[in-house]
């Protein structure tokens, strides 16, 4: 296959700046090779039955779990994320499949209905999907939607981010050892023209999205002007809400985790924590006290907590938001300054006495920064938590299950925690609203995304009902 020579993909080491790998992109004249090399994977595998993509994907669990140091130093490697969390990452991965290949045939039995025994729905390939996947997860991400693409018998089609291309090779050479049809999950390392035209194809049936607000409208466009399906997980600010009679030890180390894992660079972070007036104070302590406790170094060593940004075009992005928001009235309380030396390091940064005008609030900081922000009373919290472009998801801490309970449907996000932080997990959906997109993935949900919903109903010669 002939590439663009001058065109590439480079994975470079975040904690060191140095060169891991170059990967070419393929180039516009060869679009059409791996489009084939995909319809016919796909042909072979939506042919076999649910049960044989089960098995497939059992073998895939293990696959992962027997490389599992080998993925997670890649992890570590081309985007920075601290070692024991890129081993968690991959065996998050693995639990997932394993719980698919468990479910997955019950997932895509027929269902039945109302009609009677004449009449079912049944749940069919779709054809090969598109997905544009991040770089923050670049092993979990692309299972999260892959797995459910896969196991209803579609193909998928990877365009990873160009500093975790290795990421997503690895994982397909694993996918081939499992017993996937070649093809039927392929990297398309390729830039935004070859994307646009892998979008407009005929052989690709739809598209899933990761990333940004502006990326995910961009291509969704595209995806409707040809009539395909397309299913958006962009943006995040989640409000991590504590309440006056939360406990305030558990919240706080869950704000920890839930802000700082990963080093920020997750869309379901708590990155705006909207404190009751009543435990502002308390809470505020212990958390900056904790923040200033965490292992800022090198990812490879087994103690540090934040790692390096993956990019640091990014970091560099992440600290103009911080000088916005403090230059707008926001106090610092920690951090707020690059880190000299080798490296894409940002110190872990606590702003306090965020307001709904200060750039922290209004935008997503994708990094290892949290903001403050005062609630007078519930009715003050409830309003700041949903006074945001995004609708990802939220955490709400409370003592009071009734009271959680009726909050949570007042909050305009896809999915609420209750006394928990936000977290996927194959048994329930997740996705957003507003600006954080549409569609779902996970649960029985993200199977059925990208099937054809078929009715099937042997009417045998009766004329009930009227037509459309």
């Amino acid at each position: 296959m002939t590439v663009q020579a001058s065109a590439t993909a480079t994975s470079r080491n975040p904690a060191t700046g140095e060169v891991i790998e170059t990967y070419p992109f393929v180039g516009a004249e060869d679009l059409d090779t791996v489009l084939h090399r995909v319809q016919a994977g796909f042909g072979q595998w939506s042919q076999t039955n649910p049960e044989t993509r089960c098995e497939v994907l059992a073998r895939m669990a293990g696959l992962m779990r027997r490389d599992a140091e080998q993925l997670a130093a890649l992890i570590t490697a081309e985007m920075g994320k601290p070692i024991t969390q890129s081993r968690a990452e991959v065996e998050k991965a693995a639990r997932v499949m394993s719980w698919y290949a468990e479910n997955g045939a019950e997932i895509l039995a027929d269902t039945p209905t109302q009609i009677g025994p004449e009449a079912h729905v049944s749940y069919l390939p779709l054809g090969p999907v598109l997905a544009v996947e991040p770089w923050n997860f670049p092993v979990w991400q692309v299972m999260r939607g892959g797995i459910t693409i896969l196991l209803g018998g579609n193909a998928y089609v990877l365009k990873p981010a160009p500093n975790v291309v290795g990421c997503g090779v690895a994982i397909e050479a694993l996918w081939v050892e499992a017993g996937l049809p070649e093809g039927a999950f392929s990297v398309l390392n390729a830039d935004n023209e070859v994307v646009s035209a892998a979008i407009a194809d005929p052989r690709i049936a739809a598209v899933t999205v990761t990333g940004s607000v502006g990326a995910g409208a961009a291509i969704a466009s595209q995806a409707g002007r040809v009539v395909k399906r397309s299913v958006l997980e962009l943006g995040g600010s989640d409000a991590f809400i504590v309440l006056a009679d939360a406990d305030l030890e558990e919240a706080v180390d869950a704000a920890i985790q839930g802000r700082f894992q990963n080093s920020g660079q997750i869309c379901i972070a708590a990155k705006r924590i909207i404190l009751h007036h009543e435990i502002a104070k308390e809470f505020t302590e212990a958390f900056v006290a904790k923040v200033k406790n965490l292992t800022v170094g090198d990812p490879t060593e087994e103690d540090t907590y934040i790692g390096p940004i993956a990019r640091d075009d990014i970091r560099q992005e992440i600290h103009a938001q911080v000088q916005r928001t403090l230059a707008e009235g926001a106090q610092l309380l920690a951090g707020g300054e690059l880190i000299d030396g080798p490296g894409n390091y940002y110190q872990p940064t606590v702003l306090a006495g965020v307001t709904p005008s200060m750039t922290a609030f209004r935008e997503e900081i994708f990094g290892p920064v949290a903001s403050l922000i005062l609630a007078e009373d519930l009715e003050d919290a409830i309003a700041k938590a949903n006074d945001s472009q995004f609708g990802l998801s939220a955490s709400l801490w409370t003592a009071d299950a009734n009271l959680a309970s009726t909050v949570a449907r007042r909050l305009q996000v896809g999915g609420v925690f209750i006394n928990g932080i936000a977290v996927s997990d194959p048994r329930i959906p997740i996705g957003g609203v507003k600006n954080s997109g549409y569609g779902r993935e996970l649960s029985h949900f993200g199977v059925h995304e990208f099937t054809n919903i078929q009715a099937v109903w042997n009417r045998g010669g009766t004329d009930e009902g009227v037509a459309d």
